[in-house]
């Protein structure tokens, strides 16, 4: 669900990190990057709209404001939508570690959203 819609909004980029082990407050991390402010509203907004369409209702949005970093908190799933100079900045991927390339997550309720 939320890879479709980063693909279908033609996000840049786009890594999965499993969190699982490294913290409680979610089971993924998906890092992407927009063009512009104007493409990461764009992204946030269609992610929260298809989101709720799916019965998710209580998504969380941080940075809509400025549009340079988004944070989206699906519960099991957390989003970060960066302009590329803010991602290479804060580089989360060296952080948190994305899954190896070509590699899936588990089947759980997270790893079903992420699809």
């Amino acid at each position: 669900m939320v890879g479709q819609s980063l693909d279908d909004d033609k996000a840049e980029e786009a890594v999965v990190i499993e969190l699982t082990g490294k913290t409680t407050i979610a089971d993924f991390m998906v890092v992407a990057s927009g063009t512009s402010q104007r493409h990461i509203r764009v992204m946030a907004e269609h992610l929260v709209e298809r989101m709720k369409g799916r019965g998710f209702h209580s998504v969380a949005v941080e940075g809509l404001s400025l549009c340079d970093w988004v944070l989206l908190d699906l519960g099991d799933v957390i989003v970060h939508l960066f302009r590329p100079e803010v991602r290479a900045f804060y580089n989360l991927e060296k952080l948190w570690g994305p899954l190896p390339r070509g590699e899936r997550a588990d089947a759980t309720a997270g790893a079903d959203m992420i699809a």
